[in-house]
């Protein structure tokens, strides 16, 4: 297990990026793969979703890991898991939750800086000593923040990316292996973060904000599809059957 984790963690290169189109169940995993992954990646919302659940830790850490397992089964790939804040209210807690999913086989996991549900952040420390409580088990860390969740691209200021940058070097302190600052909507943010950061940075592919080796040039080492897999197939699902019943 260990190799597995060191091959996922090397495939972490600035300006050579790790995509990660984000699947949600053993079927679209086994699709990506076949596709010619390189890893594969949960996204909490799309697996949520195809539960009948909404994001935000509704859906029980028991069927999270089953997934996993079932995953785990179709792929010799690395695999890494979204376990947005951690499934814990401690740090203890965190690194239990995550420990089960080491004990699988994950590769790696996201964990995100806020709780679910909540719009603040946790604080530098407290954040910190979540990330390290998971990153003890042994597995990759993909430490997101959400400094600029919900902030336009017109409102970014030079003190967002010391903020980003702060965090950065105490997740890295914690054990960290990478850093995931989604919703990112400007290059020049996405350069200096890139830059600054103590880690390889982890983006959040969208429309408009630039290709692969666009992305790569600005020296991301990872690029998340999230959600938008999940949406995708949805919408073409949906389109399909009201072309049949309409």
């Amino acid at each position: 297990m260990t190799s597995k984790i060191e091959q996922f963690r090397a495939l972490h290169a600035p300006g050579k990026p790790l995509v990660l189109y984000n699947i949600w169940d053993a079927g679209s995993a086994r699709a990506v793969a076949e596709a010619g992954a390189s890893a594969i990646a949960t996204g909490s919302y799309g697996v949520a979703e195809a539960n009948g659940l909404k994001d935000g830790e509704t859906l029980p850490l028991d069927i999270v890991l089953e997934n996993l397992r079932r995953i785990l089964t179709v792929t010799d790939l690395p695999v890494t898991i979204d376990m947005e804040a951690g499934y814990g209210d401690t740090p203890a807690e965190v690194g239990r939750s995550v420990g089960k999913a080491f004990d699988l086989g994950a590769a790696g996991i996201n964990i995100e800086d806020r709780m679910p549900g909540e719009t603040e952040l946790l604080s530098v420390d407290v954040a910190a000593e979540r990330v390290a409580a998971a990153a003890a088990t042994g597995i990759h860390v993909n430490a997101r923040t959400d400094v600029y969740r919900g902030v336009d691209p017109a409102d970014y200021s030079p003190e967002m990316i010391e903020a980003v940058l702060t965090r950065a070097r105490a997740y890295a302190e914690a054990g960290a292996g990478s850093l995931f600052v989604p919703f990112l909507g400007d290059h020049p943010t996405i350069r200096a973060i890139c830059q600054g950061a103590s880690l390889p940075v982890n983006v959040l592919w969208a429309p408009g904000r630039g290709t692969t080796a666009e992305l790569a040039d600005l020296g991301v080492a990872r690029i998340s599809y999230g959600h938008q897999p999940w949406g995708w197939a949805m919408e073409k699902l949906a389109e399909d059957a009201r072309a049949i019943y309409t």
